[in-house]
């Protein structure tokens, strides 16, 4: 059974819930998965899954989180070489500029993005977790 993480860091709890729908479309789609806080979770271990969806909200001026998920994307660039990732995140502000950035920053690093980025302003509504489990199920079909 392939093996994926959700790697995350949420401000609000709106990115935490798009998580919990992204896992169950990992596991829905027959992967093992786990949720893993950002916090818990270090740019080495990355080689120890097939494939790893990452959610983090726009924060600042449309950033990725500065305290805690921008070192850590910072430092697993070099671990995504031909890595399947998928990435999502909720803001609440602007129109998504910050997936843009963080979109090509996983290609540039190497990464095989295995959809479009899923990203939703303020709280998720139901098509928002359907379109995360959709792509936890496009991630486990990619790595199984």
């Amino acid at each position: 059974m392939a093996k994926a993480a959700v790697v995350f860091w949420s401000g609000t709890g709106n990115t935490e819930a798009m998580a919990h729908a992204a896992l169950d479309g990992l596991k829905k789609g027959g992967a093992d998965a786990e949720l893993i806080p950002v916090e818990d979770f270090s740019a080495d271990r990355i080689a120890d899954y097939d494939g790893i969806l990452m959610g983090c909200p726009a924060s600042g001026t449309e950033e990725l989180d500065e305290g805690a998920f921008e070192p850590f994307f910072e430092a697993a660039e070099g671990n995504l070489s031909g890595v399947k990732l998928g990435l999502f995140g909720s803001y609440g502000w602007g129109g998504g500029a910050w997936m843009e950035a963080w979109t090509e920053r996983a290609q540039a690093a190497g990464a095989d993005l295995v959809a479009d980025g899923v990203i939703h302003e303020n709280e998720p509504d139901d098509a928002a977790l359907a379109a995360c489990e959709a792509l936890g199920e496009t991630l486990a079909k990619a790595i199984g």
